[in-house]
Protein backbone atom coordinates (compact mmCIF):
# COMPACT_ATOMS: atom_id res chain seq x y z
CA UNK A 1 0.00 0.00 0.00
CA UNK A 2 1.42 3.46 -1.63
CA UNK A 3 0.80 6.38 1.14
CA UNK A 4 -0.27 9.48 -0.35
CA UNK A 5 0.89 12.78 1.02
CA UNK A 6 -0.48 16.60 0.14
CA UNK A 7 1.02 17.67 -2.78
CA UNK A 8 3.81 20.74 -2.43
CA UNK A 9 4.60 23.45 -4.85
CA UNK A 10 8.68 22.38 -5.08
CA UNK A 11 9.83 18.99 -4.38
CA UNK A 12 13.68 18.85 -4.06
CA UNK A 13 15.57 15.13 -4.02
CA UNK A 14 18.71 15.53 -2.09
CA UNK A 15 19.99 17.64 0.94
CA UNK A 16 23.36 18.23 -0.32
CA UNK A 17 25.63 20.87 -1.97
CA UNK A 18 23.18 21.83 -4.37
CA UNK A 19 19.89 21.07 -3.33
CA UNK A 20 20.27 22.70 0.35
CA UNK A 21 21.44 26.13 -2.07
CA UNK A 22 18.35 25.82 -4.02
CA UNK A 23 15.91 25.46 -1.23
CA UNK A 24 17.47 28.30 0.86
CA UNK A 25 17.57 30.21 -2.65
CA UNK A 26 13.57 29.55 -3.37
CA UNK A 27 12.54 29.92 0.18
CA UNK A 28 11.88 34.00 -0.58
CA UNK A 29 8.93 32.46 -2.67
CA UNK A 30 6.79 31.46 0.42
CA UNK A 31 6.05 28.30 -1.95
CA UNK A 32 5.72 25.14 -0.23
CA UNK A 33 9.04 23.56 -0.44
CA UNK A 34 9.74 20.15 0.34
CA UNK A 35 13.30 18.09 0.70
CA UNK A 36 13.63 14.13 0.63
CA UNK A 37 17.06 13.03 1.28
CA UNK A 38 17.44 9.62 1.39
CA UNK A 39 19.96 9.86 4.84
CA UNK A 40 19.51 11.26 8.16
CA UNK A 41 20.87 14.17 10.34
CA UNK A 42 24.43 13.52 11.40
CA UNK A 43 24.62 14.33 15.05
CA UNK A 44 28.40 16.16 16.10
CA UNK A 45 29.19 13.13 18.25
CA UNK A 46 28.75 10.52 15.54
CA UNK A 47 31.63 12.23 13.74
CA UNK A 48 34.93 10.80 14.11
CA UNK A 49 36.79 13.49 15.26
CA UNK A 50 35.67 13.31 18.36
CA UNK A 51 38.34 10.08 19.11
CA UNK A 52 41.45 8.90 18.70
CA UNK A 53 39.75 5.81 16.34
CA UNK A 54 39.31 9.14 13.74
CA UNK A 55 41.73 7.56 11.24
CA UNK A 56 40.51 3.66 11.70
CA UNK A 57 36.91 4.68 10.59
CA UNK A 58 37.84 7.04 8.38
CA UNK A 59 38.63 3.13 6.62
CA UNK A 60 35.44 2.11 8.16
CA UNK A 61 31.90 3.31 8.57
CA UNK A 62 33.28 6.56 7.53
CA UNK A 63 35.33 5.63 4.38
CA UNK A 64 34.60 8.26 1.42
CA UNK A 65 33.44 4.90 -0.83
CA UNK A 66 29.97 4.21 -0.26
CA UNK A 67 30.78 0.00 -1.19
CA UNK A 68 33.05 0.23 1.83
CA UNK A 69 31.32 2.40 4.02
CA UNK A 70 28.10 0.25 3.81
CA UNK A 71 25.72 2.61 6.31
CA UNK A 72 21.92 1.73 6.03
CA UNK A 73 21.74 5.05 3.91
CA UNK A 74 24.00 4.03 1.10
CA UNK A 75 23.11 2.44 -1.92
CA UNK A 76 26.10 -0.02 -4.05
CA UNK A 77 27.93 0.97 -7.02
CA UNK A 78 29.45 -1.04 -9.50
CA UNK A 79 32.33 0.80 -10.26
CA UNK A 80 34.23 -2.84 -10.97
CA UNK A 81 34.73 -1.23 -14.67
CA UNK A 82 36.01 2.11 -13.53
CA UNK A 83 39.93 2.89 -12.16
CA UNK A 84 38.18 6.04 -10.57
CA UNK A 85 35.72 4.70 -7.62
CA UNK A 86 32.93 6.57 -6.75
CA UNK A 87 32.94 9.02 -3.46
CA UNK A 88 29.70 10.41 -1.90
CA UNK A 89 28.10 10.59 1.18
CA UNK A 90 24.24 10.10 2.16
CA UNK A 91 23.02 11.76 4.78
CA UNK A 92 21.48 15.63 5.48
CA UNK A 93 24.48 17.65 3.79
CA UNK A 94 25.44 15.09 1.20
CA UNK A 95 29.08 15.18 0.60
CA UNK A 96 30.00 18.75 2.00
CA UNK A 97 29.90 16.16 4.99
CA UNK A 98 32.89 14.86 4.01
CA UNK A 99 34.59 16.89 1.57
CA UNK A 100 38.00 17.96 1.54
CA UNK A 101 36.58 21.90 2.20
CA UNK A 102 38.84 22.78 -0.77
CA UNK A 103 37.13 25.50 -2.48
CA UNK A 104 38.33 26.63 -6.05
CA UNK A 105 36.48 27.71 -8.94
CA UNK A 106 36.20 26.92 -12.52
CA UNK A 107 38.00 29.34 -14.63
CA UNK A 108 36.35 31.45 -17.55
CA UNK A 109 38.44 29.36 -19.84
CA UNK A 110 37.16 26.22 -18.41
CA UNK A 111 33.32 27.44 -19.76
CA UNK A 112 34.54 27.93 -23.31
CA UNK A 113 36.71 25.12 -24.21
CA UNK A 114 35.07 24.30 -27.70
CA UNK A 115 35.82 28.23 -28.81
CA UNK A 116 39.43 28.33 -26.85
CA UNK A 117 40.66 25.06 -27.69
CA UNK A 118 38.43 22.86 -30.44
CA UNK A 119 37.54 20.43 -27.68
CA UNK A 120 34.49 19.07 -26.21
CA UNK A 121 31.36 22.01 -25.96
CA UNK A 122 31.39 25.48 -24.25
CA UNK A 123 28.37 25.75 -21.52
CA UNK A 124 25.42 28.40 -22.71
CA UNK A 125 26.67 30.40 -20.04
CA UNK A 126 30.23 31.41 -18.71
CA UNK A 127 32.25 32.39 -15.62
CA UNK A 128 30.40 35.75 -15.46
CA UNK A 129 27.21 34.63 -15.03
CA UNK A 130 27.96 32.49 -12.19
CA UNK A 131 30.07 35.07 -10.56
CA UNK A 132 27.69 36.94 -8.06
CA UNK A 133 26.45 33.73 -7.36
CA UNK A 134 30.07 32.34 -6.19
CA UNK A 135 30.53 35.70 -4.52
CA UNK A 136 27.06 34.99 -2.78
CA UNK A 137 27.80 31.07 -2.09
CA UNK A 138 30.97 32.21 -0.35
CA UNK A 139 29.36 34.19 2.50
CA UNK A 140 26.69 31.60 3.01
CA UNK A 141 29.16 28.64 3.17
CA UNK A 142 31.76 30.93 5.27
CA UNK A 143 35.18 30.69 2.79
CA UNK A 144 38.67 31.61 3.90
CA UNK A 145 41.39 32.78 2.06
CA UNK A 146 43.67 35.58 0.34
CA UNK A 147 42.28 37.90 -2.23
CA UNK A 148 44.40 39.29 -4.93
CA UNK A 149 45.89 35.99 -6.72
CA UNK A 150 46.70 36.92 -10.28
CA UNK A 151 45.76 33.31 -11.19
CA UNK A 152 42.06 33.45 -11.12
CA UNK A 153 39.71 36.74 -11.21
CA UNK A 154 38.89 38.43 -8.16
CA UNK A 155 37.20 36.98 -5.27
CA UNK A 156 36.39 38.04 -2.09
CA UNK A 157 36.90 35.32 1.15
CA UNK A 158 35.22 36.46 4.26
CA UNK A 159 37.39 34.82 6.44
CA UNK A 160 41.68 35.54 6.36
CA UNK A 161 43.39 32.01 5.16
CA UNK A 162 44.14 28.59 6.62
CA UNK A 163 48.00 29.25 8.36
CA UNK A 164 50.52 28.22 5.79
CA UNK A 165 52.50 25.99 8.63
CA UNK A 166 55.89 24.11 8.31
CA UNK A 167 54.37 22.06 5.57
CA UNK A 168 52.79 25.28 3.63
CA UNK A 169 56.00 26.99 3.95
CA UNK A 170 58.74 24.71 3.07
CA UNK A 171 56.20 24.47 -0.43
CA UNK A 172 56.35 27.98 -1.27
CA UNK A 173 60.06 28.59 -0.63
CA UNK A 174 60.37 25.19 -3.31
CA UNK A 175 57.54 27.01 -5.37
CA UNK A 176 59.71 30.15 -5.16
CA UNK A 177 62.94 28.74 -6.18
CA UNK A 178 61.60 27.51 -9.56
CA UNK A 179 59.74 30.43 -10.22
CA UNK A 180 56.02 29.24 -10.58
CA UNK A 181 52.57 30.48 -9.15
CA UNK A 182 51.13 29.81 -6.16
CA UNK A 183 48.65 30.77 -3.60
CA UNK A 184 47.23 29.82 -0.39
CA UNK A 185 44.64 27.72 -0.59
CA UNK A 186 40.67 28.62 -0.66
CA UNK A 187 38.61 26.39 2.04
CA UNK A 188 34.97 26.66 4.02
CA UNK A 189 37.10 25.86 7.03
CA UNK A 190 36.34 28.81 9.36
CA UNK A 191 39.81 30.42 10.51
CA UNK A 192 37.78 33.03 12.36
CA UNK A 193 34.52 33.08 14.50
CA UNK A 194 31.84 32.92 11.62
CA UNK A 195 27.87 33.08 12.01
CA UNK A 196 28.00 31.05 14.75
CA UNK A 197 31.30 28.50 13.93
CA UNK A 198 33.96 28.59 15.67
CA UNK A 199 37.55 28.69 14.30
CA UNK A 200 39.55 25.27 13.71
CA UNK A 201 41.33 23.96 16.09
CA UNK A 202 42.79 20.97 14.15
CA UNK A 203 40.58 17.76 15.59
CA UNK A 204 41.95 16.40 12.48
CA UNK A 205 41.80 15.98 9.01
CA UNK A 206 38.44 17.56 7.87
CA UNK A 207 37.22 14.16 5.30
CA UNK A 208 35.55 12.14 7.98
CA UNK A 209 33.37 15.34 9.45
CA UNK A 210 34.05 18.13 11.04
CA UNK A 211 32.69 17.38 14.92
CA UNK A 212 33.32 20.97 15.85
CA UNK A 213 31.78 22.53 12.88
CA UNK A 214 34.24 24.68 11.82
CA UNK A 215 34.22 22.65 8.50
CA UNK A 216 30.93 24.32 5.94
CA UNK A 217 28.77 21.61 5.46
CA UNK A 218 24.97 22.71 4.58
CA UNK A 219 23.47 20.72 7.16
CA UNK A 220 24.80 23.68 9.66
CA UNK A 221 24.70 26.30 6.71
CA UNK A 222 22.01 26.71 4.28
CA UNK A 223 19.70 24.18 5.53
CA UNK A 224 19.00 25.82 9.25
CA UNK A 225 18.34 29.09 7.69
CA UNK A 226 15.97 27.00 4.77
CA UNK A 227 14.05 25.35 7.45
CA UNK A 228 13.59 29.03 9.75
CA UNK A 229 11.92 29.84 6.01
CA UNK A 230 9.66 27.56 5.87
CA UNK A 231 11.41 24.66 3.95
CA UNK A 232 10.65 20.88 4.71
CA UNK A 233 13.15 18.64 5.15
CA UNK A 234 12.17 14.37 5.24
CA UNK A 235 15.21 12.73 5.53
CA UNK A 236 15.07 9.13 5.80
CA UNK A 237 13.39 9.01 1.93
CA UNK A 238 14.62 6.92 -0.48
CA UNK A 239 13.50 7.99 -4.04
CA UNK A 240 12.73 5.27 -6.17
CA UNK A 241 11.62 7.24 -9.12
CA UNK A 242 9.89 10.23 -10.69
CA UNK A 243 6.19 9.98 -11.35
CA UNK A 244 4.48 11.68 -14.57
CA UNK A 245 1.47 12.56 -16.06
CA UNK A 246 -0.17 11.26 -19.11
CA UNK A 247 0.83 15.30 -20.67
CA UNK A 248 4.51 13.98 -19.93
CA UNK A 249 4.78 16.44 -16.57
CA UNK A 250 5.97 15.29 -13.40
CA UNK A 251 3.94 14.20 -10.71
CA UNK A 252 6.03 14.12 -8.02
CA UNK A 253 8.31 11.12 -6.62
CA UNK A 254 7.90 7.55 -5.19
CA UNK A 255 10.12 6.70 -2.28
CA UNK A 256 10.60 4.51 0.80
CA UNK A 257 10.66 5.31 3.87
CA UNK A 258 13.42 4.26 6.56
CA UNK A 259 11.00 1.42 7.50
CA UNK A 260 10.62 0.05 3.53
CA UNK A 261 7.49 1.58 3.10
CA UNK A 262 5.98 3.19 -0.23
CA UNK A 263 5.14 6.36 -0.59
CA UNK A 264 4.45 9.39 -3.44
CA UNK A 265 4.45 12.46 -2.92
CA UNK A 266 3.19 14.79 -5.42
CA UNK A 267 4.73 18.09 -6.67
CA UNK A 268 4.43 20.92 -9.39
CA UNK A 269 7.91 21.00 -9.74
CA UNK A 270 10.57 18.33 -9.21
CA UNK A 271 14.34 19.63 -8.55
CA UNK A 272 16.92 16.77 -8.66
CA UNK A 273 19.98 17.30 -6.59
CA UNK A 274 21.45 13.84 -6.82
CA UNK A 275 24.91 14.12 -7.68
CA UNK A 276 26.14 13.31 -11.18
CA UNK A 277 25.99 9.34 -10.36
CA UNK A 278 22.58 9.79 -8.37
CA UNK A 279 20.80 12.05 -10.86
CA UNK A 280 21.19 10.10 -13.91
CA UNK A 281 19.96 6.71 -11.66
CA UNK A 282 17.44 8.79 -10.66
CA UNK A 283 16.76 9.37 -14.36
CA UNK A 284 17.16 5.63 -15.90
CA UNK A 285 15.27 4.29 -13.33
CA UNK A 286 11.96 6.61 -14.04
CA UNK A 287 10.83 4.31 -17.05
CA UNK A 288 7.29 5.22 -18.64
CA UNK A 289 5.49 4.42 -22.02
CA UNK A 290 5.95 8.29 -22.76
CA UNK A 291 9.49 7.98 -21.60
CA UNK A 292 10.88 3.79 -22.45
CA UNK A 293 14.40 4.92 -22.33
CA UNK A 294 14.35 7.08 -18.48
CA UNK A 295 13.03 10.65 -17.96
CA UNK A 296 14.28 13.73 -19.75
CA UNK A 297 16.56 11.37 -22.05
CA UNK A 298 15.50 12.02 -25.69
CA UNK A 299 19.19 13.02 -26.38
CA UNK A 300 20.14 9.83 -25.30
CA UNK A 301 22.55 11.43 -22.99
CA UNK A 302 21.57 10.70 -19.55
CA UNK A 303 24.41 9.11 -17.60
CA UNK A 304 27.09 9.90 -21.00
CA UNK A 305 30.16 12.07 -20.50
CA UNK A 306 30.99 11.22 -16.92
CA UNK A 307 33.77 13.17 -15.53
CA UNK A 308 35.89 12.22 -12.23
CA UNK A 309 38.84 13.96 -11.81
CA UNK A 310 42.06 11.70 -12.40
CA UNK A 311 43.54 12.64 -9.02
CA UNK A 312 47.35 11.15 -8.92
CA UNK A 313 49.35 12.25 -5.96
CA UNK A 314 53.25 12.28 -5.69
CA UNK A 315 54.41 12.20 -2.38
CA UNK A 316 58.01 12.13 -0.69
CA UNK A 317 59.71 12.86 2.60
CA UNK A 318 62.09 14.93 3.79
CA UNK A 319 63.94 15.78 7.16
CA UNK A 320 62.60 17.96 8.71
CA UNK A 321 59.10 17.17 11.03
CA UNK A 322 56.23 18.93 9.47
CA UNK A 323 52.47 19.49 10.35
CA UNK A 324 51.55 16.03 10.28
CA UNK A 325 48.05 15.83 10.30
CA UNK A 326 47.31 18.23 12.07
CA UNK A 327 45.56 20.81 10.40
CA UNK A 328 43.41 20.73 7.20
CA UNK A 329 44.82 18.83 4.30
CA UNK A 330 44.65 22.11 1.97
CA UNK A 331 47.38 24.13 2.31
CA UNK A 332 48.28 26.09 -1.18
CA UNK A 333 47.44 25.43 -4.30
CA UNK A 334 48.91 26.51 -7.79
CA UNK A 335 47.49 27.52 -11.43
CA UNK A 336 50.79 27.39 -13.17
CA UNK A 337 49.79 24.87 -15.56
CA UNK A 338 46.00 25.32 -15.87
CA UNK A 339 45.14 26.50 -19.31
CA UNK A 340 46.23 25.34 -22.60
CA UNK A 341 49.88 25.74 -23.32
CA UNK A 342 50.53 25.15 -27.33
CA UNK A 343 53.55 24.00 -26.46
CA UNK A 344 52.49 21.03 -24.67
CA UNK A 345 51.16 17.37 -26.34
CA UNK A 346 47.92 17.91 -24.60
CA UNK A 347 45.10 20.69 -24.42
CA UNK A 348 43.64 22.50 -21.05
CA UNK A 349 45.85 21.35 -17.73
CA UNK A 350 45.48 21.05 -13.83
CA UNK A 351 45.58 22.50 -10.53
CA UNK A 352 48.69 21.63 -8.59
CA UNK A 353 47.08 20.55 -4.71
CA UNK A 354 49.47 20.70 -1.63
CA UNK A 355 48.69 18.44 1.15
CA UNK A 356 49.92 18.44 4.98
CA UNK A 357 50.79 15.11 6.03
CA UNK A 358 48.59 12.12 7.46
CA UNK A 359 47.80 11.08 10.84
CA UNK A 360 49.80 7.85 12.14
CA UNK A 361 47.89 4.98 10.97
CA UNK A 362 47.00 6.63 7.93
CA UNK A 363 50.99 6.87 7.39
CA UNK A 364 51.74 3.54 8.15
CA UNK A 365 48.78 2.32 5.94
CA UNK A 366 50.24 4.22 3.15
CA UNK A 367 53.72 3.63 3.71
CA UNK A 368 53.00 0.12 3.26
CA UNK A 369 51.12 0.59 0.51
CA UNK A 370 54.25 2.72 -1.47
CA UNK A 371 56.71 -0.23 -0.01
CA UNK A 372 58.20 1.75 1.73
CA UNK A 373 58.17 0.69 5.53
CA UNK A 374 59.76 -2.79 6.15
CA UNK A 375 58.85 -5.59 8.49
CA UNK A 376 61.53 -6.43 10.73
CA UNK A 377 64.57 -4.75 12.44
CA UNK A 378 64.34 -1.54 10.48
CA UNK A 379 60.67 -1.61 10.78
CA UNK A 380 60.14 1.17 13.40
CA UNK A 381 63.50 3.57 12.59
CA UNK A 382 61.86 3.59 9.54
CA UNK A 383 58.22 4.57 10.70
CA UNK A 384 60.08 7.34 12.41
CA UNK A 385 61.48 8.70 9.58
CA UNK A 386 58.67 8.95 7.74
CA UNK A 387 55.95 9.95 10.44
CA UNK A 388 55.31 13.82 10.16
CA UNK A 389 57.92 14.14 7.34
CA UNK A 390 55.40 13.39 4.44
CA UNK A 391 54.88 15.83 1.58
CA UNK A 392 52.45 15.45 -0.91
CA UNK A 393 50.88 17.24 -4.32
CA UNK A 394 47.81 16.04 -6.14
CA UNK A 395 47.41 16.91 -9.74
CA UNK A 396 43.73 17.97 -10.66
CA UNK A 397 42.89 17.05 -14.02
CA UNK A 398 40.49 18.71 -16.29
CA UNK A 399 38.67 15.76 -17.59
CA UNK A 400 37.08 15.93 -21.06
CA UNK A 401 33.93 14.41 -21.36
CA UNK A 402 33.35 11.46 -23.69
CA UNK A 403 30.24 9.71 -24.05
CA UNK A 404 31.54 5.86 -23.70
CA UNK A 405 32.59 7.28 -19.86
CA UNK A 406 28.40 6.32 -18.53
CA UNK A 407 26.43 5.57 -15.62
CA UNK A 408 23.83 2.92 -16.36
CA UNK A 409 21.55 0.60 -14.34
CA UNK A 410 23.27 -2.32 -12.82
CA UNK A 411 21.06 -5.65 -14.30
CA UNK A 412 21.87 -7.44 -11.10
CA UNK A 413 22.88 -5.45 -7.97
CA UNK A 414 20.04 -3.82 -6.16
CA UNK A 415 19.87 -1.47 -3.27
CA UNK A 416 17.94 -2.42 -0.23
CA UNK A 417 14.88 -1.44 -1.48
CA UNK A 418 15.28 -3.32 -4.27
CA UNK A 419 16.07 -0.31 -6.56
CA UNK A 420 18.76 -1.18 -9.33
CA UNK A 421 22.31 0.22 -8.38
CA UNK A 422 24.57 2.41 -10.55
CA UNK A 423 26.81 1.03 -12.77
CA UNK A 424 29.87 2.96 -13.78
CA UNK A 425 32.20 2.68 -17.41
CA UNK A 426 34.94 4.72 -16.88
CA UNK A 427 38.50 4.86 -18.76
CA UNK A 428 40.84 7.75 -19.04
CA UNK A 429 41.40 9.69 -22.24
CA UNK A 430 44.85 9.56 -23.44
CA UNK A 431 44.93 13.03 -23.16
CA UNK A 432 44.41 13.18 -19.41
CA UNK A 433 47.04 10.59 -19.43
CA UNK A 434 49.18 12.85 -20.95
CA UNK A 435 47.95 15.61 -18.82
CA UNK A 436 48.43 13.77 -15.57
CA UNK A 437 51.96 12.51 -17.06
CA UNK A 438 53.33 16.24 -17.38
CA UNK A 439 51.74 17.31 -13.77
CA UNK A 440 53.29 14.03 -12.05
CA UNK A 441 56.90 15.48 -13.65
CA UNK A 442 56.32 18.60 -12.76
CA UNK A 443 55.22 17.46 -9.08
CA UNK A 444 58.51 15.45 -8.73
CA UNK A 445 60.41 18.78 -9.65
CA UNK A 446 58.73 21.02 -6.98
CA UNK A 447 59.76 18.22 -4.34
CA UNK A 448 63.06 17.55 -5.35
CA UNK A 449 63.18 21.39 -4.72
CA UNK A 450 61.82 20.95 -1.32
CA UNK A 451 64.64 18.69 -0.16
CA UNK A 452 62.48 15.23 -0.72
CA UNK A 453 63.72 12.20 -1.24
CA UNK A 454 61.86 8.46 -1.59
CA UNK A 455 59.28 10.17 -3.94
CA UNK A 456 56.78 7.91 -5.05
CA UNK A 457 53.55 8.25 -7.10
CA UNK A 458 50.99 5.65 -8.17
CA UNK A 459 49.09 5.76 -11.64
CA UNK A 460 46.61 2.97 -10.32
CA UNK A 461 45.51 4.40 -7.30
CA UNK A 462 44.31 7.79 -8.11
CA UNK A 463 43.57 9.01 -4.86
CA UNK A 464 39.29 8.53 -5.20
CA UNK A 465 38.02 11.94 -5.11
CA UNK A 466 34.75 11.12 -6.14
CA UNK A 467 34.08 14.32 -8.27
CA UNK A 468 30.81 12.97 -10.01
CA UNK A 469 29.86 15.42 -12.56
CA UNK A 470 28.30 15.94 -16.40
CA UNK A 471 25.60 12.95 -16.68
CA UNK A 472 23.51 15.70 -17.63
CA UNK A 473 24.54 18.30 -19.20
CA UNK A 474 23.56 21.59 -19.59
CA UNK A 475 22.68 23.33 -23.47
CA UNK A 476 20.40 24.86 -26.00
CA UNK A 477 20.48 21.88 -27.90
CA UNK A 478 18.25 19.39 -27.02
CA UNK A 479 19.71 16.75 -28.91
CA UNK A 480 23.25 17.47 -27.69
CA UNK A 481 21.94 18.16 -23.77
CA UNK A 482 19.44 17.33 -21.05
CA UNK A 483 18.52 20.36 -19.76
CA UNK A 484 18.44 23.97 -21.18
CA UNK A 485 20.57 27.06 -19.95
CA UNK A 486 18.80 27.25 -16.84
CA UNK A 487 18.72 24.03 -15.75
CA UNK A 488 15.00 23.00 -16.71
CA UNK A 489 15.02 19.68 -18.72
CA UNK A 490 14.04 19.93 -22.38
CA UNK A 491 11.37 16.83 -22.17
CA UNK A 492 9.77 17.39 -18.85
CA UNK A 493 8.96 21.17 -18.26
CA UNK A 494 8.67 20.98 -14.66
CA UNK A 495 11.16 18.82 -14.12
CA UNK A 496 14.96 20.97 -13.04
CA UNK A 497 18.42 19.69 -12.35
CA UNK A 498 20.72 21.56 -10.03
CA UNK A 499 23.47 19.13 -9.23
CA UNK A 500 27.08 18.94 -10.85
CA UNK A 501 25.57 16.62 -13.49
CA UNK A 502 24.93 20.09 -15.50
CA UNK A 503 28.53 20.22 -16.12
CA UNK A 504 29.53 20.55 -19.42
CA UNK A 505 32.86 20.12 -18.81
CA UNK A 506 34.53 19.68 -15.81
CA UNK A 507 37.71 22.18 -15.49
CA UNK A 508 40.54 20.72 -13.28
CA UNK A 509 39.52 21.94 -9.55
CA UNK A 510 37.27 20.44 -6.90
CA UNK A 511 34.01 21.17 -7.87
CA UNK A 512 31.71 22.20 -5.20
CA UNK A 513 31.55 25.75 -5.14
CA UNK A 514 31.21 25.88 -8.82
CA UNK A 515 27.98 23.13 -8.31
CA UNK A 516 26.76 25.61 -5.81
CA UNK A 517 27.37 28.73 -7.29
CA UNK A 518 24.98 26.94 -10.51
CA UNK A 519 22.43 26.02 -7.92
CA UNK A 520 21.72 29.21 -6.83
CA UNK A 521 21.68 30.69 -10.54
CA UNK A 522 19.34 27.97 -11.42
CA UNK A 523 16.82 29.15 -8.79
CA UNK A 524 17.48 32.61 -9.65
CA UNK A 525 16.44 31.99 -12.69
CA UNK A 526 13.21 30.20 -11.65
CA UNK A 527 12.57 32.79 -9.35
CA UNK A 528 12.45 35.12 -12.42
CA UNK A 529 10.41 33.30 -14.92
CA UNK A 530 7.87 31.66 -11.80
CA UNK A 531 4.99 33.42 -13.98
CA UNK A 532 5.93 31.07 -17.00
CA UNK A 533 8.21 28.65 -15.48
CA UNK A 534 6.39 25.81 -17.79
CA UNK A 535 6.48 27.79 -21.46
Amino acid sequence: MTTQHDKVDVLIVGSGASGAAAAWSLAETRMRILCLEQGDWMKSDQFPSNGRDWEARRHGDFDILPNRRARAADYPVNDDNSLMKVANFNAVGGGTVMYTAHWPRLHPSDFKVKSLDNVADDWPIDYWTLEKFYEENDRMMGVSGLAGDPGVPPRHPPMPPIPLGKTGSLYGRAMNDLGWHWWPSDTTVATTEYEGRAACINLGHCTPGCAQGAKASTDITYWPLAIRAGVELRPNSRVREIATGPDGMATGAIYYDADGREHFQPAEVVILACNGVGTPRLLLNSVSDKFPNGLANSSGLVGKNLMMHPWPVISGYVQQPLDGGRGPITSIWSKQFYETDPARDFVRGYMLQFNRGTGPASQAILSVGAGQLPWGRDHHKTYRELLDHRVAIGVACDDLPEEHNQVTLDPVLKDSNGIPAPKIDYTISENTRRMMEHGIARAEEILNAAGATRIHCSRTVLNYPGHLLGTARMGTDPARSVVNEWGRSHDVKNLFIVDGSVFVTGGGVNPTSTIQATALYIADQMKQRLANLFD
